[in-house]
């Protein structure tokens, strides 16, 4: 498949950030992001920024167009995922190929929910350190974008993204294992994201010895305890990775979740602590480590 134009669900920080990569890759007038008509005319209003460089962004109605994507990228919050995937029907054709850069292992479900898997493709992003403050967007590095089909073949969807990628100037990766890939990143986030909110620190806490790193090198061996009941091998050897790249990202950004609690928003701790502990119940592995950031999150949470 020819992949001619992107659909983009959600103007978040990630959102936007490959709203602008894509539209010097593929031109802008190829290139949407896809919201309700309240929200269109809200962001029409707004002049965007990449790093202090202007953008203008094609924002358009989920109900009022006539267009049908080829590739649609998901980037909202898992909390928003209902309401996002059925304003989707419209644009909907029987070859769109759908991509979710959404923290967690739980988004592509419920996409195939909606819409089946022909052409779903399984993700995982790391490496970005992007902020969003109002209409701003700040970011030292894109990230990587690691995908793949569930079993790993190298299908035409998958040739078909790598291009628009390759196109775009954005790193990827298409691993031979892309469900280890989608646990590895949960154990990371499901450690950075929660140990940061609690903390109430940017990426710099964690980057120094202490209680906060400490926690967060605990909290993703927690995490490889209940991946292993789920047939997914994560080494200590990863951990050591995970953290060296975050040595290696701006001290003063932080990740999505400190960025929701910081701003008062309800956050995705039901994406992370949640699953963890969900399915260390299920195999009956304790997660006093998700169970002290839950705990925490949710008091956070009460009170804004």
């Amino acid at each position: 498949m020819n992949i001619k134009n992107v659909f983009i669900s959600g103007a978040g920080a990630l959102g936007l950030m490959y709203a602008s990569y894509l539209s010097k890759g593929m031109g802008k007038e190829n290139v949407y992001l896809i919201a309700d008509e309240n929200r269109v005319e809200k962001y029409k209003s707004l002049k965007f920024y990449v790093n202090d460089d202007k953008h203008e962004f094609n924002f358009i109605s989920d109900k009022n167009t006539s267009l049908k994507a080829d590739l649609i990228i998901l980037s909202v919050k898992f909390t928003g995922i209902h309401e996002a995937l059925k304003s989707l029907k419209n644009i909907l054709k029987d070859d769109t190929v759908f991509i979710s850069v959404m923290n967690g292992i739980e988004s592509e479900n419920v996409i195939k929910e909606y819409y089946g898997d022909k052409h779903l493709l399984y993700c995982e992003v790391h490496g970005m350190d992007t902020v969003k403050e109002g209409n701003k967007i700040y970011l030292s590095k894109p990230g990587v974008v690691c995908f793949g089909s569930k079993d790993n073949k190298i299908t035409e969807d998958v040739k078909s993204v790598e291009e628009v990628l390759k196109k775009s100037n954005l790193p990827y990766e298409i691993p031979t294992d892309i469900m280890h890939k989608m646990w590895s990143k949960l154990m990371l986030n499901d450690a950075v994201n929660q140990v940061c909110a609690v903390f109430e620190t940017g990426y710099g806490g964690i980057q120094k010895e202490g209680k906060a790193k400490d926690m967060v090198m605990e909290t993703m061996r927690e995490v490889s305890k209940v991946a292993k009941a789920e047939g997914i091998i994560l080494t200590e050897d990863e951990i050591n990775d995970w953290m060296d790249l975050m040595d290696t990202l701006n001290p003063e950004n932080m990740p999505s979740l400190r960025q929701d609690t910081k701003a008062k928003r309800k956050t995705e701790v039901e994406l992370f602590a949640g699953t963890i502990r969900k399915l260390g119940k299920k195999h009956d592995i304790p997660t006093p480590f998700n169970d002290y950031l839950y705990d925490k999150i949710r008091e956070i949470e009460n009170n804004y």
